[in-house]
């Protein structure tokens, strides 16, 4: 009986350690990235095709650039792809990230209801598109989230000339108070609704609301046809070079955080800008239509 009894135990034993043995050998590397990558259905194409070149699989984190820039600054993971160049290349100067390389670039769109109240639809000036929204007292949703396109947003303001209202956002992620400054027009009173949201959740809000947004391309049209529900807004002023939108993969440098996975993070970085990932780039479409254009093998097909 007790032999019996023993067996048991070691079989028990040996049941709960395989999974934790397989994953303690599985190779996993961390990446903080925007939400626009993981919405536009973008990653879902790149990762498997990475942890079938290299064995190596990728964590996603998806959220705002600014929060996935301070999870670089902080170690919380072995790289970001980001889409705010500026942030990107102050990262790196300041030594948290080990270098920057072009990936990608889309571009962003203010989309909004057929109705248009704005009177916006086939505008090319982002600006004076911005500024006929404000001034019309439309409805805007912004993400104020200190993301990508939130900083995107706030260039625009600013280059609409109009009086702006500067208010501080504090958010409290993981236990720590994070703040940052948000700027929109005076003129918009209560039509301004900042939600603190992704890039889906403020289409799925600004929708529900039937208000004026801006969206990065690829996780607009992912959102309009690649879904059974689709996305009833569309785009009223696109290609103004103001809404030029690049992403960058920068790997966590171990001189900040001699724990990171830097191998397996520069292994990615080169993957990423490699022929095979920027033809994936270059071939990704949702309905026809090109999400995204690759940077480091431009004419990658």
């Amino acid at each position: 009986m007790q032999l019996v009894l023993t067996r048991i135990l070691l079989l028990a034993v040996t049941f709960f350690m395989v999974p934790a043995m397989t994953q303690a050998g599985e190779k996993l590397l961390k990446m903080s990235t925007t939400t626009s990558t993981e919405n536009s259905g973008l990653l879902n194409v790149l990762l498997p095709e990475f942890d079938v070149d290299t064995g190596i699989q990728v964590k996603v984190f998806a959220k705002g650039t600014g929060a996935a820039i301070r999870d670089g600054i902080d170690g919380n993971v072995d790289v970001i792809l980001v889409h705010a160049k500026e942030s990107e290349e102050k990262f790196v100067a300041n030594g948290y990230g080990a270098y920057r390389l072009d990936v990608m670039h889309n571009d962003f769109v203010i989309i909004g209801p057929t109705i248009d109240p704005a009177g916006i639809d086939g505008m090319r000036d982002a600006a004076m598109a911005m500024r006929k929204i404000a001034r019309s007292r439309s409805v805007f949703v912004s993400r104020g989230d200190d993301s990508g396109t939130h900083t995107k947003e706030q260039e625009l303001w600013k280059a609409t000339g109009m009086g702006l209202r500067t208010e501080t956002v504090e958010v409290i992620k993981k236990r720590k108070k994070q703040r940052f400054f948000s700027q929109h027009p005076e003129e918009f009173g209560a039509q301004y609704l900042s939600i603190g949201q992704g890039m889906g959740k403020t289409l799925a809000y600004a929708e529900q609301k039937q208000a004026y947004t801006l969206a990065d391309r690829g996780t607009y049209l992912n959102y309009k046809f690649g879904r059974k529900e689709g996305l009833d807004l569309k785009i009223l002023c696109q290609g103004d070079s103001k809404l030029y939108n690049p992403y960058g993969i920068i790997p966590i440098s171990q001189k900040k955080h001699p724990h990171v996975k830097f191998q397996w993070a520069d292994r990615f970085a080169k993957w990423l800008t490699s022929q095979k990932a920027q033809s994936l780039i270059g071939r990704y479409q949702i309905e026809g239509q090109q999400a995204f254009f690759p940077d480091a093998i431009p004419n990658a097909k």
